[in-house]
């Protein structure tokens, strides 16, 4: 029988994840020969054998790739055979020409691994950092492509013989798995002061032990630190409160495992499948009543940010201590996470009474990703650690490569070229030097990882973001300025594999407008080249600026003042705040200091204001976060409102709205009820706007991006009325609908821009 070769190239995330080694036991178990290797484009593998051999082969690199795998494309061509008799994994090609193979995200430890980690015959029995192919970390220590240990923060620890054995031995699950270590050779836990100094000969009994008398601990997790205490330790969390300098955000849990986590929660399917995932996010659920933890975890909150141990350090720590622990980023508030481990001490030291951590390096500081369960589906709020840095698939190649900058609140940047977009992990708010030290490293890190010199440079209009200044300042490339909204309506697209004209419905907290408005409750007509405002909420003043973001009782003033004038009824949230409203009030018929939008995120804010929810937030999102917790959710009843034509488009009155609302107040409605009927009212509002701009420009498709849609609430039903009219209806599904994925919008619109120019 006839001999043939086969040179191929497997494109997409396989380097990292096994792909070598299955591979190679594949072609043996075929009884074919050649070699595998990883280069920087990928893994190309040399193959001969019979030619139906040949095609099965092919076949089954598909099918049977390993979990973590991810094909993007398979390209094969046939060449002369040599007449090799063996098949082996030869040394990494590194070209730095071709730079285009993938990182795979950082994965929680594997069924496997956990057995051999509590197992006291095997040789890693409590060894803090076991790992395989099929797990542990990735992203967080890889320094550049090909991904080999040399290329890694693990290139320091020599592998002892054992550990070379196996990484040797083909029919092992640690064969090539770069991470490989024991406690002879690699990296060593250790429980210390914030001087350095140890404190305890083990270090996770130490840490157990400092848990119990109610200490906190700064604990080094896969990409930064992590701050500790028990949960169900009311004094442990206030203090932990105290000294982060966080009033009221919920803190993450980890519980020791899905049993455990239900306990505290009542999961879905959905729910339970994302929290034992591989990517093993923070997930968003909903508490139990009568779970053990302490009102300051998440004070006046129905939900938990709760996780399960993603790391072997977690998995110990929870194992001796049997109950659930806070586990937040280890920061002051409103910075960045700390990842090296002398800053960790310096930033730290003044929160952390102690410290439980590492010798192995951080390359690269990432977040826990948070998630919500939308009818069984992963909605990314926080897209971080176990996701990023795995592309987004583009519908159409670009023509040159982009960086764009993001937006200044859950900021991300993104670098595309050809058919993928690299969007980074969380970076934070660009409010501080940290946050704004964490985004230029981020962006040289992706162009160097993924080898991007930008042909051009996206941007948000806005001249105040410190993504936009960097832009203008440090850009070696030509600029595009991408307007904020039509960059969530573009972000959706992406998110879909979708180029089309759509029907863009953008609510969020606020954007600049071509107008030099704040924009922020939108109708577009979009596609990835381009948009025309349809419509978009009727405008109010935001008295105060920015302090009306922090204090929405002014925009329930604002909006009371613009429906009802000086013959506004005197309600609770007037009383509540009597010795300013009349001020304010002014301020806003003034016009000085108090800029017009047509928010929907400020609409939540003066609706939760109205309805005795939140005078004063302490985080971004507080109060409506709150009024969709508040919202009944059997209420069937819906606050009509009416839209009005204008030039260029429609308006939709608002003030219908807060009326309803006023009327149901002054008739004692009870709140959880007037909140569904806001929120029921908002949904059809949005189908009748789509309506309107199907009419006009017959487009049947919509794409739901902003913030305001992490509400699942008006999500869902928005979604359900929609399509019961016969729409077609996209949602965000691989990044966030907030500000964490404009850096996507940016880098299509931009891309597609440069297409044409």
């Amino acid at each position: 029988m006839d001999t043939v070769r086969l040179h191929v190239r497997v494109e997409g995330l396989v380097q990292g994840v096994g792909f070598r080694p299955f591979v190679h036991s594949l072609a043996r178990r075929m009884g074919l020969a050649g070699s595998v290797s990883n280069d920087s484009a990928g893994v190309t593998v040399e193959v001969e054998g019979a030619r139906g051999s040949l095609d099965l082969f092919l076949r089954l690199l598909e099918t049977e790739a390993p979990p973590l795998a991810s094909i993007e494309r398979i390209v094969s061509r046939e060449q002369a055979a040599l007449g090799e008799r063996e098949f082996v994994i030869a040394r990494s090609n590194g070209r730095a020409d071709e730079r285009t193979a993938l990182v795979s995200p950082d994965m929680a430890t594997c069924p496997d691994c956990l057995r051999e980690l509590f197992d006291p015959s095997d040789r890693r029995y409590r060894y803090p950092f076991i790992n395989c192919t099929n797990c542990g970390p990735r992203f967080t220590i890889v320094r550049g492509v090909p991904y080999d240990r040399s290329a890694t923060t693990m290139a320091p620890f020599t592998m002892c013989a054992a550990c070379a054995r196996e990484y040797a031995d083909p029919t092992d699950r640690r064969f090539h798995a770069q991470p490989v270590a024991c406690a002879a050779c690699g990296p060593q836990l250790s429980l210390t002061d914030g001087r350095g100094h140890e404190l305890a000969d083990d270090a996770i009994s130490g840490a157990a032990r400092f848990l119990r008398e109610g200490r906190i601990l700064a604990v080094k997790g896969l990409g930064g630190y992590h701050l500790a205490v028990l949960a169900a330790d009311e004094a442990a969390v206030s203090r932990l409160r105290a000294r982060k300098h966080r009033e009221e955000k919920p803190f993450a849990i980890m519980a020791s495992d899905l049993q455990s986590a239900r306990c505290l929660a009542e999961l879905t399917g959905g729910e339970a499948r994302l929290l034992s995932s591989p990517r093993a996010p923070i997930v968003l659920v909903r508490r139990r009543a009568d779970a053990p933890v302490a009102r300051a975890t998440a004070p006046g909150n129905r939900y938990l940010g709760l996780m399960l141990p993603y790391t072997p350090i977690h998995h110990l720590l929870a194992h001796e201590l049997r109950s659930p622990i806070v586990l937040t980023s280890g920061n002051v508030s409103d910075e960045p996470i700390a990842y090296r481990d002398a800053d960790a001490r310096e930033r730290l030291d003044v929160i952390a009474d102690a410290f439980v951590t590492h010798d192995r390096a951080i390359e690269t500081r990432t977040d826990d990703s948070v998630v919500r369960s939308v009818r069984g589906v992963a909605m990314p709020v926080r897209r971080s650690r176990g996701y990023a840095p795995r592309p987004i698939g583009l519908a159409r190649s670009l023509a040159r490569p982009v960086l764009a900058c993001g937006a200044e609140l859950k900021s991300t940047i993104c670098v595309a070229k050809d058919h993928r977009a690299f969007v980074s992990h969380h970076l934070g708010d660009l409010e501080n030097y940290e946050a704004l030290r964490a985004f230029t490293e981020a962006i040289a890190s992706f162009r160097r990882l993924f080898d991007v010199t930008p042909a051009v440079v996206a941007h948000d209009l806005h001249p105040e973001y410190l993504s936009t200044k960097w832009a203008l300042e440090h850009a070696e490339a030509p600029l595009v300025a991408v307007q904020h909204h039509h960059a969530h309506v573009a972000s959706c697209l992406a998110d879909n594999g979708v180029d089309e004209r759509v029907i863009g419905v953008a609510f969020d907290g606020l954007g600049y407008g071509t107008d030099s408005t704040l924009w922020g409750g939108e109708f577009l007509v979009a596609d990835l080249a381009g948009f025309e405002r349809a419509g978009h909420l009727a405008t109010v003043a935001m008295p105060g600026g920015a302090a009306a973001i922090r204090e929405p009782w002014r925009m329930a003033a604002a909006h009371l003042d613009l429906v009802y004038g000086a013959d506004a009824p005197r309600l609770a949230v007037a009383e509540r705040n009597a010795a300013r409203w009349p001020a304010i009030v002014d301020l806003a018929h003034a016009g000085v200091n108090a800029p017009l939008t047509s928010s929907m995120g400020r609409l939540f804010d003066a609706v939760a204001a109205l309805l005795g929810v939140r005078d004063v937030v302490t985080y971004e999102g507080q109060a409506a976060i709150e009024l969709e917790q508040l919202a009944d959710p059997v209420e069937t009843g819906a606050y009509p409102a009416r839209f009005t034509e204008e030039a260029g488009g429609f308006e939709l009155r608002t003030a219908d709205l807060v009326g309803a609302i006023v009327d149901d107040l002054l008739a004692r409605v009870p709140t959880p009820a007037i909140a569904a009927r806001f929120h029921n009212g908002v949904a059809r509002a949005v189908v009748e706007g789509c309506r309107l701009v199907r009419e006009r420009v017959g487009i049947e498709t919509v794409a739901l991006s902003g913030g305001v849609f992490q509400n699942v609430i008006l999500l869902d039903r928005a979604t359900d009325l929609l399509e019961a009219d016969g729409f077609a209806v996209l949602r965000h599904r691989q990044v966030p609908c907030n500000d964490g994925g404009i850096s996507l919008g940016q880098a299509v619109v931009a891309g597609h821009a440069a297409d044409r120019a």
